[in-house]
Formats: structure tokens, sequence, C-alpha cells
């Protein structure tokens, strides 16, 4: 049987991509050093979410190498029950949507996407 474990984003400043995450409800977890042949290579910063522990993997490379975040990749989302407030909060921190929400059909949720120090997308959901 096949168990979705975690999902894995490259970083370049720890400090403001845990702040980033943390202020969208994640829950931060264990950080693990990467050391190969004597050296610090990486280090892996995991988060929780709703319960479920270490769903999010941050990765800091230690060489200073910068990414380009492509094309292939989209976003992640989040579900919360209260999008305005969600964006409140998020406000006071400096984190802003993209655009106002919106709903992609009538009748649908109400969402937005923020992005975080690295320029990935987040999709925030309203699930009330």
């Amino acid at each position: 049987m096949t168990t979705f474990l975690h999902t894995m984003v490259r970083i370049t400043d720890p400090e403001r991509s845990r702040a980033f995450y943390t202020a969208l409800g994640f829950e931060p977890g264990k950080e693990s050093p990467i050391v190969r042949n004597g050296e610090l290579e990486a280090t892996n910063y995991f988060f929780g979410v709703g319960g479920m522990p270490d769903v999010l993997e941050l990765t800091l490379n230690h060489d200073g190498r910068t990414y380009d975040n492509g094309t292939g990749y989209g976003h992640i989302a989040i579900g919360v029950p209260d999008l305005d407030a969600t964006l409140a909060e998020l406000k006071q921190q400096g984190i802003e949507p993209e655009r106002p929400p919106y709903t992609v059909s009538d009748g649908g949720s109400r969402l937005c996407f923020v992005r975080d120090p690295d320029d990935y997308r987040v999709e925030i959901i309203e699930r009330g």
C-alpha cells in the first residue's frame, strides 16, 4: 500500500522560510543535518500539519548554489477554516496574496495564492 510521506523544496534562507511556513500553520519538527565526508552538506527542516508529522521538508544546501524554480513546479495547497482571518494574520507578518481571494467556479471554495521566500507558490483554500 502506498503512503504519502512528504514534499521537499530547496530553500536559501532557513529563518525566513521557517517563519513563513509557521505563519501558514505548519508545525516545526526535527532538523536533520546531512554530513558527507565530514562536511555539512545540507540541513533538512521538517514540518507537520494537521497532526501529520514531517509532511514538508525544507532543504538548505550549504554550498551557496541558487535555484531556478522552473516551469514544472505548480504549488502545494493547504486548507483553512476562515480565509479572511488567515489572510489578516498573514498580513501582520508581511505575507500578502498574489491577488484577492476568488472562486474557480460558482459555489466553489474561495482560494488565493501566496509565495514563500524562495518564490514557491502556496494555495490557501477556505474549508469552512
